[in-house]
């Protein structure tokens, strides 16, 4: 089941932050501890892992499609490493972007595999030795960053630049995985995603630790088709707030929006709604890619819902033309490097 983050973890601390303060002090110490022990398995090919400090909607998925290309770019052969979350398989699996459904593989994983091949897998070693037979020679890992147990060669840590590390408390009080410092001394560097003040705190963090600090943005495409029209616009995603920014940027007009927990299933209720109101109010429907892929694996109902509604698909594009490049040939050195020792 999909579960929705309280909204005073994205709040300046208050009392229930403070009251859970003992939990998230006993979560940080093993959390922490997980990163800092236990042996992670050798690759034979680059392991470049996409990974933010908190839970959810950084935009990890966009970014980690978009060094993928650049991966490509350069030569190699990349495939995608998920969890697949809300997905049901417990070995490796390669995706199959036609006919496997988000309630097996997940939702991210169906986008990723139009990208490149992509395995999902708890067991994130076998899913990266699935990988290399499958011809891959460069993995970007979807997240795992505090739990994956598999050597990752880079470590970039996406941190949204408007609601950064909300209240800077670990879970259960907060939305942090680990205390940062912990997670700092791991990261490589950091990518700030959009515009805004609230990741200065981090910035800051890491520009004293000695980690890069990349900059990148959420760049929709088919601005034309949604321009000038008016939308009942919702979203079942980790920040269902900056998908409703990204379609007011593209000069669409927002009219109601309906947010749903992150990898929400959608059921036919929802749908009924959802077509209700829309109807009563002369909207068209929008949501996100990852909302569709759900929609469009449901059953025969959602899949006819889902043909009724439009998607702005997003890129992550890189403030700095040789961003995406730089952080490719950083894993692939570090990869050689290591492979050396």
């Amino acid at each position: 089941m999909a579960s929705e983050a309280p909204p005073f973890w994205w709040e300046p601390a208050d009392w229930r932050a403070w009251c859970l303060a003992p939990f998230s002090t006993l979560y940080g110490v093993a959390a922490a501890y997980r990163l800092a022990s236990g042996r992670r398995a050798p690759v034979a090919a680059p392991v470049l892992c996409i990974g933010n400090f908190t839970v959810g909607g950084e935009g990890k998925t966009p970014v980690a499609i978009a060094l993928a290309k650049q991966a490509r770019k350069a030569g190699r052969k990349p495939g995608f490493l998920s969890r697949g979350h809300g997905g049901s398989l417990s070995k490796p699996h390669l995706v199959d972007a036609e006919h496997d459904s988000a309630r097996l593989v997940g939702d991210e994983p169906l986008l990723l595999a139009r990208c490149a091949p992509t395995v999902v897998t708890q067991d994130r070693a076998a899913g990266a030795r699935h990988l290399i037979g499958a011809g891959c020679d460069f993995i970007v890992m979807d997240d795992g960053f505090q739990s994956a147990r598999i050597r990752m060669d880079y470590a970039l840590m996406v941190v949204d630049a408007r609601r950064g590390l909300g209240n800077g408390h670990v879970i259960p009080g907060g939305p942090l995985r680990a205390p940062l410092i912990d997670q700092l001394r791991h990261a490589d560097a950091l990518l700030t995603m959009g515009e805004g003040e609230g990741a200065d705190h981090v910035v800051r963090q890491a520009s004293r630790a000695g980690k890069p600090v990349f900059e990148a943005r959420l760049k929709p495409r088919g601005v034309r088709a949604v321009k000038g029209r008016r939308f009942l616009a919702f979203a079942g995603i980790g920040n269902p707030g900056k998908f409703f920014d990204s379609l007011r940027g593209a000069g669409a007009a927002v009219v109601e929006t309906r947010s749903f927990p992150d990898h929400h299933p959608f059921d036919e209720e929802d749908v009924r709604e959802l077509r209700r109101s829309a109807e009563a109010a002369e909207l068209a429907l929008i949501t996100t890619e990852k909302d569709l892929v759900r929609l469009g694996h449901g059953s025969a109902a959602l899949q006819d819902f889902a043909a009724d509604c439009q998607v702005l698909p997003v890129d992550a594009a890189f403030a700095a033309p040789d961003m995406a490049g730089i952080i490719v040939d950083a894993t692939i050195a570090a990869w050689r490097e290591r492979s050396l020792r």
